[in-house]
């Protein structure tokens, strides 16, 4: 339902917040509206692009907040159960190291390790989108890791809701506005808004996990960093389970 619209009352139903706190959200303009005969209508899209950008610049308890409001957001009757980040990688989509030299390839290169999943129908369009996503702000962390994705998702040229990891040998000046290189690259291809938000989020976690960023950057065989995704993000799962 890209193009849904919520209420008040529906979006803080959808946020898990309170309505006063939602209310100064919007009145510091924070969150996206319009008035429609007086009422405040919210884009879920819009929505989606701000609890996104909230992802990008939350620490660990705001992560936990983001993805308990995704967890608690899918509808009445719905069913949306989100596997490990282990498990939305195919087999053979991981590239350690990944052949790329620049920003431009490593962006052909992941949509490349993408096709060859059989996931991704469209490559070039995947690519054009990919470039447009970079252009309006760059996906690139300050940790050396860029999340690479479309804007939006693009249920019409995907079989299925995946992600492909590439390693480069040495770092690259990737954009984000950080003094540091960018060596480490998943690309995100999803159907769906908010499972697309629930990966963002919940790689954001492991990304932020202690020692998991080092671990990667020296592991080089797909079955060790598999375990390593898997391990980690279980651990992450019993923190949740515990809270």
């Amino acid at each position: 339902m890209p193009h849904s619209s919520l209420t008040l009352q529906q979006l803080t139903r959808y946020l898990h917040l309170p309505e006063v706190q939602v209310r100064k959200l919007v009145d510091r303009g924070a969150i996206p509206c319009r008035r429609v005969n007086g009422e405040l209508i919210f884009s879920q899209e819009e929505v989606h692009r701000w609890l996104e950008g909230r992802i990008g610049v939350s620490d660990e308890s705001g992560l936990v907040w983001v993805e308990s409001a995704l967890d608690h957001s899918v509808p009445v009757g719905g069913v949306e159960e989100l596997v490990t980040i282990s498990e939305l990688i195919p087999e053979g989509a991981i590239a350690t190291p990944l052949l790329a030299k620049t920003r431009d390839s490593v962006i052909r290169s992941m949509i490349q390790l993408a096709v060859g999943t059989g996931l991704l129908w469209d490559g070039e369009a995947m690519l054009d989108a990919v470039k447009q996503r970079e252009e309006l702000h760059s996906t690139a962390l300050e940790s050396g890791v860029a999340l690479l994705h479309s804007r939006r998702p693009l249920p019409g040229i995907l079989g299925d809701t995946f992600i492909v990891l590439g390693k480069l040998s040495n770092g690259i000046p990737f954009g984000g506005g950080f003094n540091n290189l960018t060596d480490i690259f998943f690309l995100i291809c999803s159907m769906e808004d908010r499972i697309h938000l629930r990966i963002l989020t919940r790689l954001s976690r492991l990304l932020t996990y202690p020692d998991f960023l080092v671990k990667l950057r020296e592991l080089e065989r797909e079955d060790l960093i598999r375990k390593l995704l898997r391990t980690t993000e279980l651990s992450i799962l019993s923190s949740i389970k515990g809270d």
